[in-house]
């Protein structure tokens, strides 16, 4: 089935993870996605592990969908092509430092003289002005200076990264999201625009509640490890024989807890009537909880609290994950085969459109895989392919 962005041609210039995950979810939408990579060894994170074989699957997991040119970037006829392409693109989404697409003939705001209708996405580290708007950011450094690292972490005097760059994640979000709105208006205007965001503005427009009771309050969050900030119970509580996650979101459901832990007198206990007295006296809350929790195994606690309508879980490692019914149900997990014959299954997109989920149209592309077929749909001649090959313009 045809995406909703089918028909957009999308020249991807990013690299690492913030605008592959972009256009990863542009190519879920069923736009045309042409990975313009460096013919010098293409996406740094090719190189990066963990492997399968010579396979990077760091970026085999956020680059499908797509089709890959290798293209000399910095050679007159490199520079000559690739804009004779950007030209005739619907999207650009790059995350170079500032004044590198200029660098290289792609100024934004020239390219936008010349084809008025062209959406541009550019991703930085810290943003178009200030201090740090040439500087180099990297995800665990938006974590940190954004405020995340210091409500991640088993207590105040210690702080984590999150698990996986989840800020490189909701940046490539945040400009889909940007690059969507921008085609919708210029479906009325004709005129595209030039889309940007960056790691620390998405960072902080993520902080939700923790950075909301600073602007209002004054007052620091510090790390609550895997206790909710503010509703309690909320959080890790240990079984008969291992953990669970179980979310009690209002008083209602307090009250249901109780009763299905064969105690409901704990509901009207002075100390855990309300959620902020249950909140204040969390450590005896715990220690209670803990003891009746204590009787009975982590799965069947599991199903008697979800049968009640109070969400809980329990907490897998990823090989768990993919073995859950659930996820099977939601057939997340996609068979694909790269170019060499081996088998690659992916994470599928998130999102389902009357009802069906969308797939993975493309496997990631070996480097420079596509780059015939991509010059074609460009225009260009077999012979004048052949010669940019002969050239050392392209790798094919």
């Amino acid at each position: 089935m045809a995406g909703p962005l089918a028909g957009v041609t999308v020249l991807d210039l990013s690299r690492a993870l913030a605008g592959p995950f972009c256009t990863a979810l542009l190519a879920d939408l069923g736009a045309t996605i042409v990975k313009v990579e460096s013919i010098k060894g293409g996406d740094i994170t090719r190189a990066w592990p963990p492997f399968e074989n010579e396979h990077s699957l760091y970026f085999e997991s956020i680059n499908r969908g797509k089709s890959s040119i290798a293209l000399d970037f910095y050679s007159a006829d490199g520079q000559a092509l690739l804009r004779d392409m950007a030209l005739k693109s619907d999207v650009i989404v790059e995350n170079f430092r500032s004044g590198v697409m200029s660098e290289m003939g792609l100024d934004p705001d020239e390219l936008r003289a010349v084809k008025p209708d062209l959406v541009i996405a550019s991703i930085s580290g810290f943003g178009e002005v200030g201090p740090l708007a040439q500087s180099a950011g990297l995800d665990q450094v938006a974590q940190a200076m954004s405020g995340l690292m210091s409500v991640t972490g088993p207590n105040a005097s210690e702080f984590y990264r999150f698990g996986i760059p989840i800020i490189d994640t909701v940046s490539g979000i945040f400009s889909a999201l940007g690059i969507v709105s921008a085609l919708l208006a210029r479906s009325s205007s004709g005129e595209g625009a030039i889309v940007s965001t960056s790691l620390l503005e998405s960072a902080l427009a993520i902080s939700s509640f923790q950075g909301q009771r600073v602007l209002s309050t004054g007052v620091a969050p510090t790390p609550t490890g895997n206790d909710h900030p503010s509703l309690t119970p909320y959080g890790v509580y240990q079984a008969s024989d291992g953990p669970l996650v179980i979310a009690v979101g209002n008083d209602k459901q307090w009250a249901q807890f109780c009763e299905i832990l064969g105690e409901p007198e704990l509901a009207t206990d002075a100390r855990f009537t309300s959620g902020r007295d249950r909140t204040a006296n969390r450590p005896a809350l715990k220690a209670a909880l803990e003891r009746l929790l204590a009787a009975r195994t982590a799965i069947v606690w599991t199903q008697l609290i979800r049968d009640a309508g109070i969400p809980v879980g329990p907490i897998y490692t990823y090989d768990q994950v993919f073995e859950d019914e659930q996820v099977k149900a939601l057939k997340m997990v996609v068979e694909t085969h790269r170019k060499d014959g081996s088998t690659l299954p992916l994470v599928r997109g998130p999102l389902s459109f009357n009802h069906v989920a969308t797939t993975v149209f493309k496997t990631p592309p070996a480097l420079g895989e596509d780059t015939r077929a991509v010059l074609a749909s460009y225009g260009l001649s077999a012979q004048a392919i052949d010669e940019l090959v002969a050239a050392g313009v392209v790798n094919s």
